[in-house]
């Protein structure tokens, strides 16, 4: 199997661009499978989940054909060829679960076996069902999978309870080839379901609320009442987040290209309150007219490193919740830069139970954690960092890990990378034009 190997203690800097948004892929390619005519995604990040999920659009009939710059897709789905989609594939990552929608529209049914993805504690289907249900699917437990089935799709009221964001994918895709009008109230507004809601316009669907937590969506009547359009995927900002801290903890001056400051809003504000800064700037678009600008994210060393008390002194909290607030995905990496930081701050993940055991790795680097329980964890720092030999558990918390390393005296090796490369495209190569010592062993 293949692993990092890092020698730690050198500045990350340099000038580097995002990969496409993962959580906002996935979704809008599950969505190419509803229309009958040819449909272009571009800025599609060449992880290994993606990789994953085309073949399983291949399976059930899509015709894909990766365009010029490696980053876009043509995708054609004339028929669909099975609705039952092959346990292996489906059972691979946890994105398949945005194939119910989709497939529920264009087939009228489909079996689902119990997708994959990160071990990071519980992650319920419910949400997904019920939404499902109520626009008027028949639904079917088993202990492998789920069976739906709708002849026909009606806009409903839907109340999801909770903001699940794939929950609420499911639902805006059904609902857009529905007949009628869906309300989904406490809809999931990430940038990723806002991308996939602009896909869903383009396709000539009318999605009123786009980046609120109440939707309406007016359906086509049918998946045969879709048009061809094309869709290009926004910057990953949880990859930024990741380059963010990188350069942080190693004391690097970084610029990352081309970012969307609205979707940094409260990754901002959490990362000053550690003593993490930078600025923006606006810089011309070389493969555009010359007006055209964009906007770059500029980090300058040194950096203050400090955790921002809250008033009278008193310990903060770093905590997790449904967007416009701190992504749960980012709670692994802000943690492990608090390692390094002055102070003491409670990091509180609501959301999974797991996710906060890569901690003991940490720990056994040199970083002074206290796991209180499974979401909550207390940091003291800052703790110098010392090469370890380490498993990657999931993607965020294996770039934590790579993170951590790179900022270590020493030597490190990190294993189960795959995880990683789930999340991040070509990332040993790209964090050396950055300066990292990272070499990836092994097959």
């Amino acid at each position: 199997m293949p692993e990092f190997h890092i020698e730690g203690g050198h500045k990350i800097g340099g000038s580097i661009t995002p990969q496409g948004n993962k959580n906002e892929a996935l979704p809008v390619l599950c969505a190419a499978l509803m229309n009958t005519h040819e449909v272009v995604i571009r800025n599609v990040p060449q992880i290994e989940d993606i990789k994953h999920l085309l073949k399983i659009m291949e399976a059930v009939g899509a015709s894909i054909t990766t365009l010029g710059d490696g980053h876009s897709y043509k995708i054609h789905t004339p028929e669909i060829r099975l609705s039952e989609l092959p346990t292996e594939l489906a059972a691979g990552i946890r994105g398949s679960v945005t194939l119910l929608g989709p497939l529920l529209a264009r087939a009228k049914k489909v079996f689902l076996p119990r997708p994959g993805g990160d071990k990071i504690g519980r992650r319920r289907v419910d949400t997904h069902l019920l939404a499902l249900a109520a626009l008027g699917a028949k639904v079917q437990v088993f202990n492998d999978g789920y069976m739906l089935e709708a002849e026909k799709l009606t806009g409903a009221p839907i109340l999801l309870d909770e903001a699940s964001v794939t929950g609420t994918e499911n639902a805006v895709m059904a609902a857009a080839c529905a007949h009628g009008v869906t309300l989904i109230e406490n809809a999931a507004s990430e940038p990723h379901v806002q991308g996939l809601c602009r896909f869903l316009v383009a396709q000539g669907v009318k999605i009123e609320g786009i980046g609120s937590n109440m939707l309406r969506i007016h359906g086509v009547g049918g998946f045969e009442n879709l048009k061809a359009a094309e869709h290009k995927i926004g910057a990953d900002y949880l990859e930024i987040g990741s380059f963010i801290a990188m350069a942080a903890m190693t004391g690097g001056d970084l610029i990352v290209n081309d970012v969307n400051p609205i979707d940094l809003r409260m990754i901002k504000f959490v990362f000053e309150r550690v003593g993490v800064q930078w600025r923006y700037q606006e810089s011309p678009k070389a493969d555009v007219p010359t007006n055209a600008s964009r906007i770059d994210l500029v980090m300058k060393s040194p950096y203050a490193l400090k955790i921002q008390t809250d008033v009278h002194g008193e310990i903060p909290k770093i905590d997790d919740a449904p967007w416009p607030m701190f992504p749960a995905d980012l709670i692994s990496i802000i943690l492990t830069v608090a390692t390094q930081c002055a102070g003491t701050v409670l990091i509180h993940e609501k959301l999974f139970e797991s996710r906060l055991y890569f901690t003991d790795k940490l720990m056994g680097m040199g970083a002074q954690i206290v796991l209180c329980d499974p979401h909550r964890a207390v940091v003291i720092g800052p703790s110098k960092l010392y090469g370890s030999r380490m498993t990657s558990p999931d993607i965020r918390a294996g770039m934590a890990l790579v993170i951590a390393a790179l900022a270590a005296e020493g030597k490190s090796v990190i294993q189960n990378i795959t995880q990683i490369d789930r999340g991040y495209e070509n990332i040993d190569a790209r964090l050396r034009t950055l300066g990292a010592k990272i070499e990836r062993v092994g097959t």
